[in-house]
């Protein structure tokens, strides 16, 4: 009776896009060249966000105090973000389009019962960074939200979530980063600017 009352109340992605997401993956199953390149993207990509972070801190070390703020703030952001998402993901338990739609072309492995789809925690994680970046180095941030495209695009590509996912992970991830490094900027800065003085300095300035 459980099993069937969560069945009943999953959201049911293949309604909302399944149409769409059968046109990426049918791209996907014509480009066989781009299999490959796409699925070690978004397997592995997701590690050039700790990248990004990491060039945004050093960065942050020769200018202000608020955007040091926010450069420290990048990783929590992203950490909180994830855990919404995650939050949100067992509340509509939507099940991964692989279930949904077993026909259609996968390149990723479906993965268990209890994964579920909507949003997708890669493309959140991917969006947090970026936005966080963006308010510590308005280039960096370009470029870490161009890969965070990609990255959403990717896990349409190989067949892990709907477009939905993706688009409502973008927003989950954005807003919650705004939230944590925008607040991070404009209250932490004074402790930055004291740490600053001590025996962190080298690490802060």
């Amino acid at each position: 009776m459980t099993s069937s009352t969560a069945t009943t109340q999953a959201l049911d992605g293949a309604s909302i896009d399944g149409g769409l997401y059968g046109d990426i993956t049918d791209f996907a199953r014509h480009t066989h060249w781009l299999n490959g390149p796409v699925s070690a993207f978004t397997s592995y990509g997701i590690a050039l966000f700790a990248v990004f972070m990491l060039v945004g801190w050093w960065a942050a070390r020769r200018k202000d105090a608020p955007v040091m703020a926010a450069a420290l703030a990048a990783p929590f952001a992203v950490v909180l973000a994830y855990v919404v998402n995650d939050a949100i993901k067992s509340v509509f338990t939507e099940p991964r389009p692989c279930r949904a739609l077993p026909h259609d072309f996968l390149i990723e492995k479906c993965p268990p019962l209890d994964d579920y789809a909507f949003p997708s925690n890669h493309t959140t994680v991917a969006a947090a960074a970026a936005v966080a970046l963006f308010l510590v180095d308005r280039r960096l941030g370009a470029v870490a939200a161009l890969v965070a495209l990609l990255m959403g695009a990717s896990r349409v590509y190989v067949g892990a979530h709907y477009p939905h996912d993706v688009l409502v992970a973008f927003v989950v991830g954005g807003l919650v980063s705004l939230a944590v490094t925008w607040s991070a900027r404009r209250y932490a800065a004074p402790l930055v600017t004291r740490l600053r003085a001590g025996a962190l300095r080298p690490l802060l300035a």
